[in-house]
């Protein structure tokens, strides 16, 4: 009978034990299995804005920048640039007031920009998702258009868009350029993916 006591003991010992490891086993697999529906790191800085400095870049000229998988387009149009833009007739244009919508609303006017100077354009063609080249002088010659203002041509399959992102009529590009959501936090540094807060 005194055996008997001693077993129970040791069972009560061992059952506590073994359903204490038991639990803590448990939470070690649960942990790691919850963190794996958070989104990876890579994941969150593939969304996440990006900021681009655009000190060195020159009139007329162009950098990109990666924002979301996608290359963003930063040109300092030159005065002759924005004049030539502005100039462009409606009846060239497939949308020259952007009414379907391809940019944030605080982004107006036929230059499609916060700073008539400083264009941001996603580079992909709405038409299949090439990348145009940029075309920045007038009168290109392979372009296929004899009154070539200065912009982007995507040779693909000849869609052309202006210095503001601006689809040409008659070509395959149904929309124009996106312009991504930006804003500026100094003089010469841009953040894209992000809208200002007087936005």
């Amino acid at each position: 009978m005194a055996d008997s006591g001693v077993n129970k003991g040791r069972r009560r010992f061992l059952v506590g034990a073994t359903s204490v490891l038991g639990a803590v086993g448990a939470v070690g697999v649960a942990i790691p299995f919850v963190a794996s529906w958070q989104p990876s790191a890579r994941a969150r800085a593939a969304g996440a804005p990006v900021q681009a400095d655009i000190s060195k870049l020159e009139a007329g000229q162009r950098m990109t920048v990666e924002w979301r998988g996608r290359p963003v387009w930063l040109v300092n149009r030159t005065p002759e640039m924005i004049e030539r833009t502005e100039d462009l007739t409606a009846d060239i244009l497939a949308d020259p007031e952007s009414e379907r919508p391809q940019q944030p609303e605080y982004v107006t006017g036929p230059l499609r920009s916060i700073r008539p100077e400083i264009g941001v354009l996603v580079g992909i063609c709405t038409h299949l998702g090439c990348s145009p080249l940029y075309k920045p002088e007038p009168n290109a010659q392979d372009v296929g258009a004899e009154d070539w203002p200065g912009g982007f041509f995507c040779p693909c399959h000849g869609s052309r868009f202006d210095l503001a992102g601006r689809v040409f009529r008659n070509v395959p590009a149904p929309t124009n350029l996106e312009v991504p959501p930006y804003h500026f936090i100094s003089d010469t540094v841009i953040v894209i993916g992000e809208d200002g807060e007087s936005a």
